[in-house]
């Protein structure tokens, strides 16, 4: 299926020179210098001035030990000079405290940035995951870092509408849309990539993965780090792999969790065909898991009589939106953030089996828009938004888009046209595109890496890391077996903890390539509670998660 998914797409990404920009040249304007030399002036900048922690003002609820400060980034790298922006940075330093040996001090090893994805996730929170067992060995040798990335949060936020209205529910979400409905959506597509370039003005173009990976060596060495250990998970992976080809002599070790497809003709357009058609056998991987609890959710004993049941529900939610919030496109988002963690199982399962026995109340509180979180998520879309937009070449012509979903939409039709209208704004982008830059190093040229990937990830199908494999020299790649869990480090698979421990604290790896069992499915449960995972991206990042 996702070979036919590529085939279906060929030709339709229109790499042109016209529509594209350099990725690593300099602008041409007056006095301008190259996008490197320009990191390079900004990183000697950095490393001077550092990074100044104290309280986290912007994250009242953290707790003392997590301090944050900021680092100054140019917003155009050619124009390293001109107008600069503030990422926010938060850090816990290294524990020094062995887990199993409170005796022993831990040397440090330096500082581990994390990235979660997005694009428009921020990883200001990350550093707090020192307190959780599996990562407690890791945190006693390194500080962890986390931060928010350009456009993120406080860090030179973009917006492209009012977040009073980026929640628009209840709402349909036809698997099979009609021309009225296409129209409507092209409608909606234009006005928000207006609404990006308005909002935004003549600094949209620069929110961009490179832009991102430069502002990584930055922040490298505003830490005092003379080489850059790096965690990207998702979206993180791709401009992680960028700042390995941009920066290879500046690479400690880097791991790459749940790796995206870096390869130039799969971004965007392409990959999210790939993920559409991926999310389609992870859904069919829930809708089994329910058939063989039907005896706790009464959903039906085999995957077809749970896919009607969920329709069943659909049908209803048109109708009538359950707590007047819920309607079938709401109902789509809270399954589809099944497909990215199967802790999620249990509680979307019981939801929908009280809402057919007449209780809709578990699933108003899983699915109905949190209003309060209006602002955050409309910027996490905005930021997904501008830098897949940015960062290559889309189709223009809106019967390519039409020709490629409706062809997938026959036979994967959980997400494919729900992420088709995510990243319509792409076709009608008002600012000029990048050419992705090829991701490649070779023998010698970089320490070796970690790439981890869940063989059945419907968010970063598994080809992306295979790719990413072949083109990282000396990489070595470990993989969970029959497992979809979107990002696997520091989960429950002890196999998976253990490579990533023995990489980060002994520089051990594996000979190219091993995997590990997968972790236990889920238990089945009546309950609501939806686990003790992150929240998985939303619509608003739905992509690279």
């Amino acid at each position: 299926m996702r070979a036919a998914v590529v085939h279906s797409a060929a030709g339709s990404l229109l790499l042109t020179a016209l529509a594209a920009g350099p990725a690593g040249g300099s602008t041409g304007a007056p006095g301008a210098m190259s996008e490197r030399e320009g990191t390079t002036v900004a990183a000697a900048r950095a490393a001077e001035t550092g990074i100044r922690f104290g309280a986290c003002t912007e994250l009242p609820d953290a707790p003392d030990s997590l301090r944050c400060g900021t680092v100054s980034v140019p917003l155009d790298y050619a124009h390293p000079d001109g107008k600069q922006i503030k990422l926010t940075v938060s850090r816990v330093p290294a524990t020094h405290r062995d887990p199993h040996n409170s005796k022993r001090r831990v040397p440090r090893k330096g500082a581990l940035v994390f990235n979660p994805g997005g694009p428009g996730s921020s990883g200001m929170y990350f550093p707090l995951a020192g307190a959780i067992p599996q990562w407690k060995r890791i945190a006693a040798a390194y500080d962890l870092v986390g931060y928010a990335p350009r456009g993120v949060g406080r860090s030179a936020p973009l917006s492209c509408q009012d977040p009073e209205h980026y929640f628009k529910g209840p709402a349909l979400a036809p698997v099979h849309p009609s021309e009225s409905y296409k129209r409507e959506r092209i409608a909606r597509a234009k006005a928000y990539a207006q609404g990006c370039a308005k909002r935004s003005g003549s600094a949209l173009r620069h929110y961009t993965s490179l832009n991102n990976a430069r502002d990584l060596d930055v922040l490298r060495a505003a830490l005092g780090e003379p080489r850059l250990t790096f965690m990207g998970a998702s979206y993180g992976s791709y401009f992680g792999a960028l700042y390995a080809t941009l920066f290879p002599s500046h690479v400690g070790r880097m791991v790459f969790d749940a790796a995206v497809n870096p390869d130039p003709a799969q971004i965007w357009y392409r990959n999210n065909l790939a993920q559409s058609a991926a999310f389609e056998e992870r859904w069919t991987d829930f809708r089994e898991w329910v058939a063989r609890h039907h005896d706790v959710y009464g959903l039906g004993t085999t995957a077809a009589a749970v896919a009607s049941s969920y329709e069943k529900a659909r049908t209803r939610l048109a109708a009538r939106p359950a707590g007047g919030k819920v309607g079938p496109a709401q109902l789509q988002n809270a399954f589809l953030q099944a497909g990215y963690y199967d802790t999620y199982w249990p509680s979307r399962a019981a939801a929908l089996s009280a809402y057919l026995k007449g209780d809709p109340r578990p699933l108003v509180a899983l699915a109905a828009p949190v209003t309060r979180a209006a602002a955050e998520a409309e910027n996490g879309s905005a930021v997904y938004t501008a830098v897949e937009c940015n960062d290559a070449p889309w189709p223009t012509d809106w019967k390519v888009w039409d020709r490629d979903n409706t062809r997938l939409a026959r036979v994967a039709p959980f997400e494919t046209w729900d992420n088709a209208w995510a990243n319509l704004p792409c076709a009608y982008w008002p600012v000029p595109r990048q050419q992705p830059l090829d991701v490649r190093t070779g023998p010698g040229e970089l320490p070796q890496t970690l790439i981890l990937a869940a063989e059945r990830d419907a968010a970063a199908p598994y080809d992306g890391a295979l790719e990413l494999h072949r083109r990282l020299a000396g990489s070595v790649l470990v993989t969970e077996r029959d497992a979809g869990t979107h990002g696997v480090a520091g989960g429950p698979n002890r196999c998976v903890n253990g490579h990533l421990e023995a990489y980060l604290l002994e520089d051990r790896l594996p000979d190219r390539r091993a995997s590990c069992a997968p972790r236990p499915e889920p238990v089945p449960t009546a309950g609501t509670h939806p686990g003790a995972k992150p929240k998985p991206a939303t619509r608003s990042q739905p992509v690279r998660g």
